[in-house]
């Protein structure tokens, strides 16, 4: 790539050139992956209560779908979500184009396209990860996007598919989408096997080389690197951020999700104290009334919520309680009062028996 390409997109950063379509670091420090059927609009109103920092995706929508869909069901969100990004999928320019002026219009603050997923459904529509086989239709992509809006346009990836050399495959993308402007690439550190292995699978055998995506950085220090893939906690982010601009998580605070509780003080430096578990439920009970006043069924929240307590006294007593009661009693949002009620019963409990044993020692 020619050099000064690189310079004009660090003096645009330097600058603090938003409109230029560029991120800043801070921007992009942490984030939270789009997972389809995971990261919709509850979960992220969920995640948002503990970080105000984390950058959040959407589950990747199609450009057709964005296109011809029911739009509000698609995209809508809650305000308290941002900073949010759109994930697209597709391969046709135009159609990225049109989707994401559409995604502007509902105020994302970033449209990110896919070139990552490895999906049946992905495959059969030429999108996601197949797209690592095709450079300059992502280039493409990417450049009739950014001609569509006036956000940052972004790329998350694999390192490449199949029989592809990772270093040739993801080093070209890159350099070819910097070509016409992008200047934030989030690569999940494995190779995509889109013959032989399942989605599930992708997610865990391909091995991971987070070494690759330190050099991508170190080869294009103008480039905001993003690195995804195995990353389970913040001390593991922490090492990351030595050497590459973020880190991108996605099962980890799925599964565990008060770890974000700590991004704010530990990634950012910021002084505030985090909402406790307790105070998180207590501010999910009005999000619930109004979910259910507005005819979703409170499992569409509830099943987001289960890790809450992960690794706690109750945390079994809490997924126990939500997953049998939330289904039944889909327009009751006292579930959640009544699963904190047995959680709180259950570390009181366990406190005094912690106690008496003390005692006696």
């Amino acid at each position: 790539m020619h050099p000064d390409t690189f310079s004009a997109l660090a003096e645009r950063r330097e600058k603090g050139d938003k409109d230029g379509m560029s991120l800043t670091a801070p921007d992009i420090r942490f984030s939270v992956a789009p997972m389809m059927d995971w990261t919709d609009r509850h979960d992220r109103y969920f995640l948002r209560l503990m970080s105000k920092r984390a950058r959040l995706y959407t589950e990747m929508v199609t450009a057709d779908a964005v296109r011809f869909g029911d739009r509000d069901k698609l995209l809508a969100y809650n305000q308290e979500e941002h900073p949010l990004a759109l994930q697209l999928g597709g391969s046709d320019p135009s159609a990225l184009a049109e989707a994401a002026r559409i995604g502007e219009d509902y105020g994302y603050d970033e449209i990110n396209l896919n070139v990552g997923c490895p999906s049946d459904r992905v495959q059969s529509g030429q999108f996601g990860a197949c797209l690592m086989q095709t450079p300059d239709l992502v280039a493409e992509c990417v450049a009739a996007m950014r001609g569509a809006v006036k956000l940052p346009v972004t790329v998350k990836s694999r390192i490449g598919v199949d029989e592809q050399e990772p270093r040739e495959a993801l080093f070209m993308l890159v350099e070819k989408c910097a070509r016409v402007g992008v200047s934030h690439f989030i690569v999940h550190a494995r190779k995509a096997w889109l013959e032989g292995l399942s989605p599930r699978e992708n997610r865990d055998i391909p091995p991971l080389d987070y070494d690759l995506v330190y050099q991508l950085k170190q080869a294009h220090p103008a480039l905001l690197i993003s690195i995804n893939g195995g990353i389970e906690n913040i001390e593991d982010s922490q090492t990351h951020l030595g050497k590459t601009d973020g880190v991108m998580l996605g099962r980890a605070p799925y599964k565990n999700p008060y770890l974000l509780a700590a991004v704010d003080r530990d990634l950012f430096g910021d002084a505030a104290t985090p909402l406790s578990r307790t105070e998180i439920v207590h501010a999910l009970i009005p999000y619930a009334e109004r979910l259910v006043k507005n005819g979703s069924p409170l499992h569409a929240l509830t099943r987001h919520v289960m890790g809450l307590f992960q690794g706690m006294p109750g945390g079994k007593i809490w997924r126990r309680h939500l997953s049998e009661n939330a289904p039944r009693r889909g327009d009751d949002p006292q579930v959640l009062v009544e699963a904190l009620a047995l959680v709180e019963a259950e570390q009181t409990k366990r406190a005094a028996y912690e106690a008496v044993q003390q005692a006696g020692e």
